[in-house]
């Protein structure tokens, strides 16, 4: 059962990995000096968000569905 669906979600959750990887690279490495800045002042809100944009990013690569319909 964990294997289908890890199977079926894979491609969501390597996007939400690699967002979340890339969301701490870039806090640590840019960041925001002052601390006034609300997304990459924190570093659980940079990963968050980038986690958000690596899922929104990779399922633009999913396949589409394609129904068949019958020739009645």
């Amino acid at each position: 059962m964990l294997k289908i669906f890890l199977q079926k979600h894979l491609l969501k959750i390597a996007g939400i990995v690699t967002g979340a990887i890339g969301g701490y690279l870039y806090y640590h490495f840019v960041g925001c000096q002052s601390g006034t800045c609300p997304i990459t002042s924190n570093p659980y809100i940079s990963v968050i968000y980038g986690a958000l944009i690596g899922y929104l990013l990779f399922d633009l690569f999913k396949k589409k569905e394609t129904k068949e319909h019958g020739n009645n």
